[in-house]
């Protein structure tokens, strides 16, 4: 009977997010069992279950290898695993993991060490997997709400804190309308074509007379819900306010993980039901990405939040992946791979360190908390240096290749202008991040408290400087992964 609904297949297609679903499952139920002081496991359990789940996926692409296949389909061809989705869910799973490694400590400082904590992050990663590998729109949607409605419940995870609540409820909010909106998005592409497979999407949008006015309100509030989700510039008033009021620990998860389920979403709505109205996105996307990059570098230069400030940053960031869309060229799709694999780990490497400085009756997420860093621990100091130095695109740091892809597929698409704004504004990110350099480096302490650098961010620290220093030294590996990751655009 069982048999009947479902394949072989279907099941091993899904097994990777049924099994970060039953452990997050099983920490909500054993989180009773744990006394205080053992809060801990929940991070090992959520942690057990990210390697069940990798395991798994190793699975599926030494299956595809062995077999030749390039991607395989399930669920009557709602689900698709192929190279990029793969890249992807492997993105996730590693933001997530680093991400709970340095959650620990935050959690003990705040008094706040739940089950459901952990449990909502691989929720969310369940939403993400299905960003990632979902060929219809209802799918799609259902795996963006999945992810989103936790990630809004953690970043109101501190429930005693008034910005924590407000920054969840202005999120909650604000990306409820978004949703509405690509809602509404998505129903009308249904409606034109009477399919919400994407292939089929797209198929049936080639067939529909050139200048159709309903095709383009489907586009502009498709791209709207879009581009909420990656907080580009006009929507992306969500961010800071975000960024700032929920826990440091989930500011660096929603930053990177969620950040490139997002773009996962997006691409695969662009480059497959939206592909063949390209010439009437291609402009909007070059206006999004221009102000995104203004507002964000010229907005980030005044915070003197770290939080808010690299809230910004981020949003310039978006810009610059943007840009690789605008071109559209292998190039350009393989630069936006790697701009969000280094990404992570610059961003989390950073983050890592705001996590070090929340103490008792320290927040931490104050530019003028890391005055004196330098002198109070100095391998903190130095590793915040080399993850700002990438963040800027200064080589040999891993943020140089993700940048160079991307001004090399402008380039070679001859968009000049674009590549002259962009690289404008990266010296206009030296700036805002060497603010931080300064305060480390040349001011002195505040607090003369040294940092306790607990295991979990030992570790979380090691992993983020290693992979920001060996992706920039020696890419090609990774290069070739991310290659292997282009989606091919419909034609």
């Amino acid at each position: 009977m069982f048999n009947e609904f479902f394949s072989r297949q279907d099941l091993l297609l899904i097994k990777p997010a049924v099994l970060l679903a039953l452990f997050g499952c099983g920490i909500l139920l054993t989180d009773l069992l744990h006394e205080r002081r053992h809060k801990y496991l929940n991070a090992v359990t959520a942690l057990l279950g990210l390697g069940f789940t990798g395991v798994q996926l190793a699975l599926i692409q030494r299956a595809m290898s062995a077999a030749g296949y390039s991607e395989v389909s399930g669920f009557s061809g709602g689900l698709v695993v192929d190279g990029f989705a793969l890249y992807f869910t492997w993105i996730f799973l590693i933001a997530t993991a680093i991400a709970i490694l340095f959650s620990v400590r935050y959690l003990e400082v705040e008094n706040e060490h739940h089950g459901e904590y952990y449990a909502l992050m691989l929720f969310s990663l369940v939403g993400m997997y299905f960003l990632a590998t979902a060929m219809d729109l209802i799918t799609l949607f259902i795996g963006l709400e999945t992810m989103a409605l936790s990630v809004y419940v953690l970043a109101g995870f501190l429930r005693g804190d008034r910005r924590s609540n407000e920054a969840a409820m202005k999120y909650f909010l604000l990306g409820a309308f978004s949703s509405g909106i690509l809602a509404y998005g998505f129903s009308l592409l249904y409606g034109l074509t009477g399919s919400t497979n994407l292939r089929a999407v797209a198929d049936a949008l080639v067939a529909r007379p050139s200048g159709d006015p309903v095709v383009y309100l489907a586009l502009i509030t498709t791209a709207t819900g879009l581009l909420f989700k990656v907080a580009a510039v006009p929507f992306h008033q969500w961010a800071p306010d975000a960024y700032e009021g929920a826990p440091t620990s989930i500011t660096g998860f929603m930053s990177t993980a969620p950040k490139a389920a997002a773009f996962a979403f997006l691409l695969r709505v662009f480059l497959v039901p939206l592909a063949p109205l390209r010439p009437a996105w291609e402009g909007l996307l070059v206006v999004v990405c221009v102000l995104t990059m203004v507002v964000g570098n010229l907005a980030a230069i005044s915070q003197n939040n770290t939080k808010r400030l690299f809230a910004y940053s981020s949003i310039s960031h978006v810009g610059y992946m943007l840009l690789g869309l605008v071109a559209g060229n292998e190039t350009g799709l393989k630069g936006i791979a790697v701009y969000l694999l280094v990404y992570v780990f610059m961003n989390l490497g950073i983050f890592t360190v705001l996590v070090a400085l929340r103490r008792k009756d320290i927040i931490g997420d104050e530019i003028e908390d890391l005055s004196g860093l330098f002198f109070k621990n100095p391998v903190s100091a130095v590793f915040m240096l080399i993850f700002l130095l990438s963040l800027a695109g200064i080589p040999p740091t891993a943020g140089f290749l993700g940048k160079y892809f991307i001004f090399l597929s402008l380039i070679e698409t001859r968009h000049y202008v674009l590549a002259v704004i962009a690289v404008v504004f990266v010296v206009v990110a030296l700036y805002y991040y060497f603010r931080l350099v300064v305060m480390m480096f040349m001011r002195e302490a505040t607090d003369p408290e040294r940092l306790n650098i607990s295991p979990g961010v030992a570790v979380a620290l090691a992993i983020t400087l290693a992979m920001t220093l060996v992706i920039g030294i020696y890419p090609e590996p990774f290069i070739r992964l991310a290659a292997g990751s282009v989606l091919v655009p419909f034609r």
